[in-house]
């Protein structure tokens, strides 16, 4: 069943950063029936498809998109105990913070350090999201995924995903498979994942996963992290850069009290924000409509009146000058749609 497709729809409107210019074509997708039709018509038609989800991640050209863009918009949470594990199957329109809540509510701990960041279930996997010591990967017990090229449905396993540091399979090659939905394997009364030290100097002894996921919540907010309508920070698509991660050579370079987490294969991973703010890019600083969050050095703004130009102005030039004081190059986290960052 082909879904309704329409003509010049504005994409700005549909990202928490409200930037970027309009899809040639644009259909919503509310029954996973309907995404097969949808791509083979832009197959047919010779036009590149692009897969939109919550739009918290994306960065969109002033062009806009010259092809067919499909918005996952399917509902639907399936629970299952067995065995010792609750299961859910989640449909990948499905809000990500509902998901959290849902299993917090249900007492089934492994996602509750994930309160709180925005966009769709379906797009959780591309980026490996995670926070205070958690990712999605380690909850994860399938994907269901439609080839791109086949148009066939296919049950992927973790090990098939390639999961990495906010890294996937899914992100490396956004044009083999379509995410229709993930299947997540909790445990049910577990212990919260404490794992962070920010994180547990906000809890008392002992506590719930409703504690956890209030007190994320809660960190979160106080860094303009939460959608929020009354925030002025609140047009930005979160961490714009990912925290390098660097060998120990490169390390050993930078000033002591540079954070550092050290890994299992002798590199170190670092934090972006304090590299940004280490380099003189302070938190609030400006660039006209764009600018640093006031509440965290990570994200970058639009404070309203911009065009993604100015975005993209701005983190180069914060690329530039985190290179320029410590020899580390900073990656874009966000999807970046008509775009290139090199």
């Amino acid at each position: 069943m082909l879904p309704a497709i329409i003509e010049s729809v504005p994409l700005a409107p549909l990202t928490t950063l409200g930037l970027g210019g309009a899809a040639r074509f644009f259909a919503e997708i509310t029954d996973a029936a309907e995404l097969g039709p949808g791509l083979a018509w832009a197959q047919e038609k010779h036009l590149p498809a692009f897969i939109l989800g919550g739009g918290s991640n994306l960065i969109v050209a002033d062009e806009g998109f010259p092809g067919l863009v499909l918005r996952m918009r399917t509902r639907g949470r399936r629970w299952l105990d067995e065995r010792g594990e609750t299961r859910v199957e989640v449909e990948a329109g499905e809000d990500w913070d509902d998901v959290v809540a849902d299993s917090v509510t249900r007492d089934a701990a492994g996602i509750e350090c994930l309160s709180g960041i925005p966009g769709s279930a379906g797009a959780a996997p591309v980026q490996n999201i995670g926070a205070y010591g958690q990712e999605i990967a380690s909850a994860i017990r399938s994907v269901r995924v439609l080839d791109r090229e086949s148009l066939e449905v296919r049950e992927l396993a973790p090990d098939a995903c390639g999961f990495g540091y906010r890294d996937s399979n899914f992100k490396r090659e956004p044009d083999r498979h379509v995410i229709l939905s993930i299947t997540l394997a909790l445990v049910p009364g577990g212990a919260p994942s404490l794992r962070y030290a920010e994180l547990v100097a906000a809890l008392s002894r002992s506590p719930s996963l409703a504690d956890v996921r209030q007190a994320v919540l809660a960190l979160r907010r106080r860094k303009s992290m939460v959608l929020d309508e009354s925030d002025p920070n609140r047009r930005s698509a979160g961490s714009f850069f990912t925290n390098p991660v660097v060998g120990a050579d490169l390390a050993a370079l930078l000033p002591e009290d540079a954070p550092r987490f050290p890994l299992a294969d002798g590199r170190s991973k670092l934090a972006a924000a304090w590299l940004i703010e280490h380099a003189g890019l302070p938190k609030g600083f400006r660039m006209g409509p764009v600018g640093i969050s006031s509440q965290h050095a990570l994200a970058l703004v639009h404070h309203g009146g911009g065009a993604t130009a100015d975005l993209l102005r701005l983190a180069r030039h914060v690329h530039k000058t985190v290179l320029a004081r410590f020899g580390i190059s900073l990656v874009p986290e966000p999807v970046l749609l008509g775009l290139r960052w090199d």
